[in-house]
């Protein structure tokens, strides 16, 4: 069996090295058109702020390793240039020795990625991608050269990651995103912690702001704002690189992606697509996706080895549990966020909480903001989100988990997580989302959203701050009266409305409170992650602006 893999990074390598394993006498041929295989390109962005120290870390194998370990024909500098489905042979070039040869192959593994958005804007040549390690090396030589001001293009992952290595540099670092917040898979409320992150570390953001051009010396946005530039790295996304394919005559899916089944296979017989450049299957409705992760490709690279040496599969889809840090934050997320779930006209609910990372009693507890997305009739979770400075991993995995297993958001409830107060709470966050998600589920409480607090006042519903006078005093809900929950029961009285929104900081005595109001014959709402989740909320921003 000889098979031909176009790729060497994560998703080839996986093939590569499993199917020796699975085959000590196939021969394997990995071509590469960069120059370095199988590296860490996830860390590319702390190799250019000197967190990583020595290129050579990012290095996991190199072609030689590779062949002792599982001789592996691994020929880097050799970029495949057209594949012939009907002759299984694949052209491909020697780049340093200008030479070209047809390979012929049993089975074709695509693995060739995805390619930077580059935009049609005057001057882009002058900005740099971060894709490879050659990327790298060029952005390092730029940064050795101490440029005073640095301009990223782009407020995803790669865009907040190398904006916070510049930054670490002394390089006084502006960061530019043409839609109003950073990190799309993130919904605005939890967005506006990361952005105010950025801020508060040195960081000049433009949201909402586009560039015009790039000129030798600064970037003109569409605001018409000059702003200085003796770097330009350009972060807007990717896409997946599918030129060899289209000219092949595979077919393309609906995203753009190579289109391929649940074993990974294209619509040319033994021919595979995996990574970045293939489309991969949601596991919320099916429907096609891009997904571009490591964790993915590497996946995708095991089920094409097994498939191929005729081992049993088990299909995957993909939920996009991606995690980021931002200077002290993590960010992390899983599953759908609410801008989709609405996009798509599913019914869903949100619950939000602001734990702490452990006991709050054992000291150095740091606090985190959780939102969980939920079915409100099947109870099943849909996606879920996390920011905060410790803890948000660990939760972020265990919702991941639950989400491919299957659990409804109450039987998070039921989960028994390790709990020793320097580590977790009795509660655990997650048996958290789960109590409330069960408490929205049953009818015994209803919750009101940030984004609705101005319908509500519209309706003319009381808002009852129910924290303490000093709480209340450093900032409220507009037109909010301040009757603490010890005092409720006493002064009950005062109310003017039955329609009633409580809110506390975080919404736990909102809760104790909607559910008191609630027998005392009112119809009480509690704001859902309290005052704290609306105060991070583009609802509170042109408030904030005008204080």
């Amino acid at each position: 069996m000889k098979v031909v893999i176009i790729g060497g990074v994560a998703g080839g390598m996986s093939a590569a090295t499993r199917l020796r394993r699975l085959d000590n006498e196939a021969e394997i041929i990995v071509l590469e058109k960069t120059g370095h295989v199988s590296y860490a390109n996830c860390g590319l962005p702390y190799f250019v702020g000197g967190v990583i120290e020595e290129e050579e870390s990012l290095l996991l194998q190199t072609p030689a390793s590779l062949h002792n370990r599982f001789r592996l024909d691994v020929r880097v500098d050799t970029e495949a240039l057209a594949i012939d489905a009907s002759a299984r042979t694949v052209t491909a070039r020697n780049l340093v020795k200008d030479e070209t040869s047809e390979i012929s192959y049993d089975y074709l593994i695509l693995s060739p990625g995805a390619s930077p958005i580059i935009p049609p804007i005057p001057g882009i040549e002058r900005a740099l991608p971060l894709r490879t390690v050659e990327d790298v090396e060029r952005l390092v030589s730029e940064v050795e050269r101490s440029p005073r001001h640095a301009v990223v293009i782009g407020g995803g992952f790669i865009g907040l990651e190398i904006a916070e290595n510049l930054q670490h540099k002394g390089i006084s670092t502006t960061l530019i995103e043409a839609t109003d917040q950073v990190l799309a898979p993130l919904d605005p409320e939890m967005a506006t912690p990361v952005a105010d992150e950025l801020r508060r570390h040195g960081v000049m953001l433009f949201l909402g702001d586009s560039v015009e051009a790039i000129t030798p010396s600064d970037v003109r946005l569409a605001s018409g704002r000059f702003v200085p530039a003796d770097l330009v790295i350009v972060a807007i996304g990717v896409r997946p690189d599918t030129g060899l394919a289209r000219m092949a005559g595979l077919r393309i899916g609906e995203r753009g992606g190579i289109a391929v089944d649940e074993f990974n296979r294209t619509s040319v017989e033994n021919v595979y697509a995996i990574g970045d450049a293939a489309e991969k299957a949601d596991a919320l409705d099916g429907s096609a996706t891009l997904v571009p992760l490591a964790n993915i490709a590497n996946r995708h690279g095991r089920v094409v080895a097994d498939h191929i040496t005729g081992r049993t599969v088990r299909p995957r889809t993909t939920i996009g549990t991606a995690i980021v840090k931002v200077f002290d934050l993590t960010i992390a997320t899983t599953g759908w966020n609410e801008k989709r779930l609405a996009a798509q006209g599913r019914q869903f609910f949100a619950v939000h909480t602001h734990p702490a990372s452990h006991a709050g009693y054992y000291p150095g507890a740091k606090s985190m903001c959780l939102k969980l997305l939920v079915d409100p009739s099947s109870g099943e979770i849909l996606g879920a989100q996390g920011v905060g400075t410790e803890g948000v991993d660990k939760r972020i995995d265990v919702l991941a988990t639950a989400i491919r297993a299957g659990l409804t958001a109450p039987e998070l409830a039921d989960l028994e997580l390790a709990y020793a107060p320097p580590f977790g709470s009795a509660k655990d966050p997650v048996n958290m989302l789960g109590y409330i998600a069960e408490n929205v589920l049953s009818g015994l409480i209803e919750t009101v959203q940030w984004n609705e607090v101005d319908g509500y006042r519209a309706q003319r519903a009381q808002f009852v701050d129910v924290r303490t006078r000093e709480e209340f005093a450093r900032g409220t809900l507009p037109g909010a009266v301040n009757i603490p929950v010890d005092e409720l029961r006493e002064r009950f009285s005062e109310l003017e409305h039955t329609d009633i929104v409580v809110n506390c900081q975080v919404g736990q005595r909102g809760h104790t409170a909607t559910l008191l109001l609630n027998e005392l014959g009112f119809h009480a709402r509690n704001l859902d992650g309290g005052y704290r989740t609306w105060h991070c909320s583009p609802a509170a921003a042109p408030l904030q602006l005008v204080g």
